[in-house]
């Protein structure tokens, strides 16, 4: 039996329970991160945040990368046009000027109408003083084994500044 027109959507429980494009328009499950601790950020390469996050980031990732953690990192270019690049270009800059190894996906929109999936359920899940609305790029996500939203983090919020929580996510705390 299948979905009628009338019959409601399935509620997402989970970020396991989506799909999305890598920055090369190739789909993948996020099913794939079950029993891993997620950071989900929407990234940005003209922002005054840049620096600071991408440095951090890789920092993180790279300490902790084989014990369950992973980033994702979705680029955005809705704030002020600060991520002007298509995906690939995004992806070359994050690999090859702060070493990232983390997956970077397709640019996505993360307010509005033609909000991403997986981010209208981020948002959903952890609301902040903006409710669902992101307020700029180098938002974080906290996400659990099972895929829970746990933490939402401002842009101005350093990632190495979070590094308790993700530790406690994992277990070590």
């Amino acid at each position: 039996m299948g979905l009628s027109a009338s019959s409601p959507a399935p509620i997402q429980t989970s970020i396991h329970q989506f799909t999305v494009k890598d920055a090369r328009g190739k789909e993948v499950d996020l099913s794939i991160y079950k029993g891993k601790v997620l950071l989900v950020v929407n990234v940005a390469s003209k922002c005054g945040f840049t620096e600071v996050n991408y440095t951090q980031l890789t920092e993180l990732y790279n300490k902790y990368k084989h014990k369950d953690f992973e980033i994702l990192a979705f680029p955005c270019n809705q704030f002020l046009a600060q991520e002007p690049g298509t995906s690939e270009e995004v992806k070359e800059f994050a690999c090859t000027r702060y070493k990232a190894e983390y997956p970077v996906f397709q640019k996505v929109k993360v307010n509005g109408p033609n909000t991403a999936p997986v981010y209208r359920f981020l948002k959903a899940s952890k609301w902040s003083i903006c409710g669902t609305r992101i307020k700029w790029n180098f938002t974080k996500f906290l996400v659990d084994k099972d895929g829970k939203v746990i933490a939402r983090y401002g842009p101005t919020t350093k990632p190495l500044s979070i590094e308790s929580d993700i530790r406690k996510a994992l277990g070590e705390v």
